[in-house]
């Protein structure tokens, strides 16, 4: 069992790195998509060992062809989503305007139903309480914005993910190794369990999760095209993308459609129509993908998914929403593990407990 002052040590260490992650957020992202993308990647390398290729061969042919594939998909795709974005942003100004127009008739039966007296209230509260939310929501969109713009950066993509990959995937033993030489000896195996737990369950999310997010982009692409939505491709890609975060990212994708159906068609019958591909997308995720391809990899409660969530994107923004998943989980994991720290300790069972165990030993 480890004393309280080792505890101390840990938990001391497990914030100054999480310090220090906080002051390098921004540069994080492409490093971040490094390790996700050798994380996916890992399981194929080992079956291209298997075949008697050597780990710098192997590693070296295989992410050639993934980043090969990667750029080829991205030369097909970009053409495609820029007449729609361009499109996309042509229209925006029209739909904002269509939007308010239909909102008046509402508005004015809310003021009409309002007392006169208490409008200047009401206005007093609105300008007060509106502030705030357009100012926090400001905040937060830029935050997320400032974090996400390194993801479209060409020399990100193109040059510091790849490298970071192919690093990661040719060390990655090296590294466990020279980790696992710096363990203490005496609690070393209790470590090294939580280690290779905490392991297991990041990459078998990080697998799990990109390959959901592959399938569902696909999904909800030819769904939306298929019904005839404007942009279909554009809202199915960032729909999948954004499968990574739970919850939040197919109700973004659900209200950008439904948004853009009621504007295109304006009629019940075609937004249903969207609402269907998004109810047979989560259908098919929830019964069929994630069962199978994640599983209950991260094991965490749907309030504390929600929690990590807005508190990743609070502190790190973009980047904070994307790790939220995966950092909770491996608090979990951290928990846990203290938690039977805790319960088998003097602490916990105090001296009832030991004189039982002294009972026993002496009968």
């Amino acid at each position: 069992m480890i004393d309280r002052g080792r505890l101390w040590i840990w938990g001391a260490i497990i914030c100054i790195l999480f310090v220090a992650l906080y002051l390098v957020r921004e540069v994080l992202l492409p490093f971040i998509a490094g390790m996700a993308v050798a994380y996916f990647l890992d399981p194929i390398l080992d079956r291209l060992e298997k075949c008697r290729l050597s780990r710098l061969m192997a590693t070296i042919i295989l992410t050639t062809t993934f980043f090969t594939l990667i750029i080829a998909l991205i030369t097909i795709i970009v053409p495609l989503l820029q007449g729609q974005v361009v499109s996309f942003v042509q229209k925006l100004p029209v739909m904002i305007d269509a939007f308010v127009q239909w909102l008046l008739p509402f508005q004015q039966e809310l003021l009409n139903s309002i007392p006169k007296e208490q409008l200047p209230e009401l206005g007093h509260l609105y300008k007060t309480f509106g502030g705030q939310m357009v100012k926090w929501g400001i905040g937060l969109a830029q935050g997320i914005f400032d974090g996400g713009v390194a993801i479209f950066n060409v020399i990100s993509l193109i040059v510091i993910t790849p490298i970071v990959c192919f690093y990661l995937l040719r060390d990655w033993d090296m590294l466990v190794e020279k980790v696992d030489s710096w363990l203490p000896r005496e609690y070393s195996d209790q470590i090294r369990e939580v280690l290779v737990e905490i392991d297991k369950t990041i990459a078998r999310f990080v697998r799990g999760q990109m390959t959901v997010g592959l399938l569902l982009a696909v999904i909800y692409s030819v769904g939306l095209t298929m019904v005839g939505l404007d942009f279909g491709l554009l809202v199915g890609i960032l729909t999948g993308f954004l499968s990574f975060i739970p919850y939040f990212g197919m109700f973004i994708g659900l209200l950008t459609a439904s948004a853009i159906s009621f504007f295109q068609f304006g009629d019940l019958v075609s937004i249903l129509l969207v609402v269907v591909v998004f109810v047979l997308g989560q259908i098919i995720e929830s019964v069929f993908l994630t069962p199978k391809l994640v599983g209950g990899a991260v094991g965490l409660h749907s309030v504390w998914v929600i929690f990590s969530l807005m508190a990743g994107g609070a502190l790190f923004g973009f980047i904070g929403v994307l790790l939220a998943v995966p950092f909770a989980a491996i608090i979990g994991i951290l928990m846990r593990f203290f938690l039977a720290q805790y319960l088998a300790s003097a602490v916990y069972i105090g001296k009832v407990g030991n004189d039982t165990g002294n009972t026993g030993e002496k009968s």
